[in-house]
């Protein structure tokens, strides 16, 4: 019964080593990369797994670089591994760039891949390139006419410049800003409607593709469409605006009219007070002119002949004036 227990303990401790022992040394994956013809030793692997790398990770992609005819060292494809990088992608990006002749070191593509960029999609866009959307553009040109145009960007990824290498949206803006500049020094918008491969011609010789992570290959001008009179209705804008201002001043004269107006009747008020005020004052004057003996009794009696004589002469005057405006009967 004792050597029972004791053979089962050593068969559990037995397989529990094997386990652990194929953990640790992937034969499997060194058999694999013997057969495919990889120089790479059990040690190596077994370093790859105390340095925490996935032994797959590297032994894989190495293979098929191998294949494809690839100098890639293990040491390289650990590094940039250790580093972040997706060492899957940048060896497929290396064999696509290596098929369709394209200069790519593997140092330059490692730092493309760690740069946040997809290597493989851009070597495929060198190979093939992309044509990029721009949204609608509205412009106007000199005549007031907005203008409104959509093109089509064909770019090809520059591999060189993909590091540090401005992206999709740079593109586009520059693109726009173009298409804005070159509407806007035309004198006409039937100009453009007329020739828009014009607008093309100008935009694509500004260089708008310089510090940026592509080369421009064409524009081209896929709509345009007629929108708003921008200048009909600036125009607009302002007439009503002068109109407002007008009426604005208009109603201050009004308003200042309208005080003088006021201010002239209280003064007329005022001076016609002060002359009842005096004319009040007269009998009382006289009263103590005649008191005081300072106004005799004929010359009180011939003021008052004089002031009726006036009356009589202004009363005779303004009859006069009468008969003179009056036509003659007609006989």
């Amino acid at each position: 019964m004792e050597e029972l227990i004791f053979l089962l303990f050593v068969f559990f401790a037995g397989l529990i080593g094997l386990t652990v022992f194929l953990n640790m040394v992937p034969i499997g994956l060194w058999i694999s990369a013997i057969a495919a013809g990889v120089n790479i030793s059990i040690v190596t692997l077994i370093a790859m797994r105390l340095r925490r790398v996935t032994p797959s990770k590297i032994v894989l992609p190495l293979i098929k670089a191998n294949k494809a005819g690839l100098k890639v060292e293990v040491n390289q494809l650990e590094a940039h591994y250790l580093a972040g990088g997706n060492v899957d992608k940048v060896v497929d990006a290396l064999i696509a760039a290596h098929r369709a002749q394209i200069p790519l070191p593997f140092e330059r593509a490692a730092a493309i891949d760690l740069a946040g960029r997809d290597v493989l999609e851009a070597v495929q866009m060198s190979v093939n390139p992309k044509v990029i959307e721009t949204p609608v553009v509205s412009a106007v040109a000199q005549n007031g006419i907005e203008l409104k145009i959509k093109a089509r960007v064909t770019v090809r990824a520059n591999i060189d410049r993909l590091v540090g290498g401005a992206g999709e949206p740079t593109i586009i803006a520059r693109v726009g800003e173009g298409i804005v500049t070159t509407v806007g020094s035309a004198l006409s918008h039937n100009e453009v409607l007329a020739n828009p491969d014009d607008i093309s011609k100008t935009v694509l010789g500004k260089g708008l593709d310089a510090g940026t992570a592509f080369e421009i290959l064409s524009i081209d001008i896929a709509d345009v469409d007629v929108g708003r009179n921008i200048g009909a209705e600036l125009q607009t804008d302002q007439a009503e605006a002068d109109k407002r201002i007008a009426q604005a001043k208009a109603e201050e004269r009004r308003a200042m009219a309208v005080a003088k107006e006021q201010e002239m009747k209280a003064y007329t008020q005022e001076m016609e007070a002060k002359v009842v005020e005096a004319q009040a004052e007269v009998p009382h004057a006289l009263a103590e002119a005649l008191k005081t003996g300072k106004l005799g009794v004929m010359d009180y009696y011939n003021l008052q002949n004089i002031q009726s004589d006036t009356d009589m002469r202004t009363s005779i005057s303004r009859s006069g004036s009468d008969d003179l405006l009056t036509p003659p009967a007609v006989k």
